[in-house]
Parts: structure tokens; C-alpha cells; sequence
């Protein structure tokens, strides 16, 4: 069963105003969803404000016991859930599967963290009393989720919070709400009390979030989501000092030194380019290969990624499925035409294909280091390599931009590779790996990248306010 209201305390709510969901790969109507308007908003944050107290005060035990009956049910129901993220997101069926997993593991995590909050209790210096501190759950969260990582996104955000004891209001992208709703469905299904978690699907979406960001009950916001959106939002935060954790834009290097393994690099840059079709904040994106071995690594690249079938997510035996809308796939391929414009040469792919559905083929491309594409991030499967001559000139590439997510190091000597780590100008750096994203790590940026972490031990601390009490014994 699609779910398709509004989720308001513990209870779906219809509207008259309905909005269209397409499956990418054909244009064709999914479903329609509810529209949320300024009631079912203010709804939501009553459900939410009301809920709060009681919700705090719940053990924590009791609260990990939700999340590991929702992880299990999700982890039951992974198939379908996939096919549900497949069609409304245009990734194909393995990618979907894939996420469902990951997605599940922030359930499962957050069930164990929420027992583990560590408190303090010491002497203070100068002898005169004891210095306790302890955690609170901030309050009432605002999450909002972007389009490509529907599943994991929301449970990103909605495992800590409800670990920490938060309530929360989630408002889904408007082109993936129905896994949102799913997951919503799911968290009910094991017991989530009434008001908890409420799920929203205004638009505009700007006026609902300026509401919610004004009403004095809302404490926290939590975006992940383009970093031109999330620096208005920190703008609008700002003006009642909301706690904000950002988990924004990327343009990732990859760069491959004139001693890795090509073979090694290739297959990890296929994971790197390719998974979720490319669009992923830590898809690589700017390839730095030395001139060594940059021949090499193109003809491989470009051999690899020319066996990669393309399909509707779907199909079986599909490995690259459509992008969200048919305008997320006109912006890659403005991107590659105007390269193509400055100089850039193509080995692979690089033009729409006919036919109805958002596909942009696999594309391989080399670039001058001045190229205007290495300044944005692609969201495709467009793979543009830049030969550099030496490590400092590979660094020094790496870090020019405004983010700083995530970087990958190819090498094979494991010191040289830690050194141009430590180099990195980004909250995470994989070596020799091209997916290193883990529900028990810490996921954020440097720079414009973001504020804040999601997962691993900090990623409830985003949920939660430290507090010191100081008592004479």
C-alpha cells in the first residue's frame, strides 16, 4: 500500500489539494500526495510540542526498542521499500536496495546509542563543589530531506532525534515524499507514540518553513539539501538562534597518485561516480590522475563505465536508471555542453539520449584544471578527469573549491596516501576505497559543505543539549 496523506499525530490526513509524483523513467503519475497548507502544518508542530514532554521523559530503552522494531520491519519489508524508491526516484533496483539497507542501519544504530549517552560527574578544581553534566533532548526538530537518498535521509535524521528524545516535524522533497511517508508507516507499525514524528508536504515548501522556523516551540532544524538553500535557511535560523545542523553541498576529487593500482582505481571510481547514478553529495567528481598513469586510467575508466547498462531502475539487470525530473537531467547535460564548449574532450557518452525518461548516459570527459564544470557538482554520471604532475599540484586542485565533503586517495603506498589525507580540506577522505558512508562514523563537511555531524557517536549529540549543574556536597 502507497501511502499518500499527511502523517499528523499518529494519524493520516488527506487534503483536497493534491500534488503529482512521476516515475522519472517514463513521466507517468505514481501517485498523488496530500499538500499540506498552513493548518496541517500548524497541526504538525502542535502534535509535535505536545508530544515533546511526555516523549522525553519515555526511557531510553523503551525508545531503542522502536527503532530496532521499525529496523527490523524495514529490514522485512527492504524489497518492496526498494521498488517504492526505485520508481519515485529513478535509481535503479540494486542502487534502491542498497539504500534501503543503509537506511535501515541508522534505526538500528540509533536503537543502541540511545542507551548510551555518557554524562560527567568530577570534582571541580578548586574543591568546592561537584561538577555534573548531563543531556536533554533539545526539543521540537525540523528535518528537511533532499530527493536523492529518500530512505536514508529521513532515517539519518529522525533515528537520533527520536533517540534523543526529540519530536519531530519531517518535510520530504516534494519529488520523493511517498519512501518518507513508508518510513513514517513503519515507525507507527512499531509503536511510535502519537506525535512523535509527523511528516508534511507543503509547497511551495519556502512559506511552511519560515512558519515553522518562527514559532518559538521549534528549537532544532536539520537540512540536507543544496548549500545555496541551507545558507537562507541559516539566515532564518539565526534570527531566533535555532540549533542547526547542515549537511550541504559537495564537489568531491579523486585523485589517483603514480603509484596506485589502476585496476583498484577504476573499480573505485566506478563506486565513487556511479552509485545512486551519480547523484550523491559524495559522488567523486573531479578526477586528479597523474600523468603517469592518466592514459591508462582513462582507457579503463572509459571501458568500464561503456558496459554500464542503462535502464529504468526497474528493468532487470539495470545498473544506471533516470534522474529524478527531466530538468535534474537538462542540468548535467548543460554542464557537459558547456564544457565541451571551453575545450573538454569526450571518450564516452556526453549527449541525451531520444526517447521519453530523465537518462543521461555514462560519460567520460578530459579537462583543462580551468574547466568551468570542475566548479559544480554534476549530480550524474559524468566522470571529468584532469592530469596533474605531481602530488602538491593534485592537493593544491583538490582544495580549491568552496566544499569540502568528502575526498578518495588512490595510492599504494599507504603513508603518501595518509599524508595527502591530512591535506584535505574535508570532513572525510577515503583511501583506496569508493564508498567509505557508515551508519557508526561521522558523515560532514568542511567549508560550505555543512555544519555538524550525522551518525556514528556525534550524530545524537545533534539531538541534544548539554547541560552543567553544579552541587556542594
Amino acid at each position: 500500500m502507497i501511502r499518500s496523506d499527511l502523517y499528523i499525530n499518529g494519524e493520516w490526513v488527506p487534503t483536497a489539494k493534491r500534488h503529482p509524483v512521476y516515475d522519472p523513467s517514463d513521466n507517468s503519475v505514481i501517485t498523488e500526495i496530500a499538500v499540506a497548507g498552513d493548518k496541517e502544518v500548524d497541526a504538525a508542530l502542535e502534535a509535535a510540542a505536545a508530544a515533546f514532554p511526555t516523549f522525553a521523559k519515555m526511557p531510553a530503552r523503551a525508545r531503542g526498542e522502536i527503532l530496532r522494531k521499525a529496523f527490523e520491519i524495514m529490514i522485512a519489508e527492504a524489497d518492496d521499500l526498494a521498488r517504492l524508491v526505485s520508481r519515485e526516484n529513478g535509481k535503479v533496483f540494486s542502487d534502491a536496495k542498497g539504500e534501503i539497507l543503509y537506511a535501515a542501519e541508522f534505526f538500528r544504530w540509533f536503537s543502541e546509542e540511545a542507551v548510551r549517552v555518557n554524562g560527567e560527574f568530577r570534582h571541580a578544581p578548586s574543591g568546592d563543589k561537584r561538577i555534573l553534566v548531563t543531556h536533554q533532548p533539545v526539543g521540537v526538530s525540523l528535518l528537511i530531506t533532499p530527493w536523492n537518498f529518500p530512505a536514508a535521509m529521513a532515517t539519518r535524521k529522525i533515528g537520533p532525534a527520536v533517540a534523543a528524545g526529540c519530536t519531530v516535524i519531517v518535510k520530504p522533497a516534494m519529488e520523493t515524499p511517498l519512501t518518507t511517508l513508508a518510513i513514517a508507516d513503519i515507525l507507527h507499525r512499531a509503536g511510535l507514540p502519537a506525535g512523535v514524528v509527523n511528516v508534511i508536504t507543503p509547497t511551495p515548501a519556502g512559506p511552511a518553513v519560515t512558519r515553522l522556523l518562527e514559532d518559538p516551540r521549534v528549537k532544532n532544524l536539520s537540512f540536507t539539501g543544496s548549500t545555496q538553500v541551507g545558507k537562507l535557511l541559516l539566515k532564518q535560523a539565526a534570527d531566533r538562534v535555532i540549533r542547526t545542523s547542515m549537511e550541504l553541498g559537495g564537489n568531491a576529487p579523486f585523485i589517483v597518485l603514480d603509484d596506485a593500482n589502476i585496476d583498484d582505481a577504476v573499480a573505485g571510481a566506478m563506486l565513487a561516480k556511479l552509485r545512486n547514478g551519480g547523484a550523491a553529495c559524495t559522488a567523486a567528481n573531479r578526477f586528479y590522475v597523474s600523468k603517469k598513469v592518466a592514459k591508462e586510467f582513462v582507457d579503463k575508466l572509459t571501458e568500464a563505465m561503456s558496459k554500464i547498462k542503462m535502464a529504468s531502475g526497474l528493468t532487470e539487470g539495470a545498473q544506471l536508471g533516470a534522474s529524478v525530473s527531466i530538468k535534474e537531467r537538462d542540468k548535467i547535460a548543460d554542464l557537459v555542453d558547456s564544457s565541451v564548449k571551453q575545450g573538454g574532450k569526450v571518450t564516452l557518452g556526453g549527449a541525451k539520449p531520444t526517447g521519453d525518461g530523465a537518462f543521461y548516459p555514462p560519460t567520460v570527459m578530459t579537462v583543462a584544471a580551468d574547466n568551468d564544470i570542475l566548479k559544480e557538482e554534476i549530480f550524474g554520471p559524468v566522470a571529468v578527469v584532469v592530469t596533474v604532475d605531481s602530488d602538491e599540484e593534485a592537493i593544491r586542485l583538490a582544495n580549491d573549491t568552496d566544499y569540502g565533503l568528502i575526498s578518495y586517495v588512490y595510492s599504494g603506498a599507504l603513508d603518501r596516501a595518509i599524508r595527502v589525507s591530512e591535506a584535505m580540506e574535508s570532513g572525510m577522505v577515503a583511501i583506496n576505497r569508493g564508498v567509505i558512508s557508515d551508519p557508526a562514523a561521522p558523515f560532514g563537511g568542511y567549508k560550505e559543505s555543512g555544519l555538524g555531524r550525522e551518525g556514528g557517536f556525534d550524530g545524537i549529540h545533534e539531538f541534544l543539549e548539554k547541560k552543567y549543574i553544579g552541587v556542594t556536597i
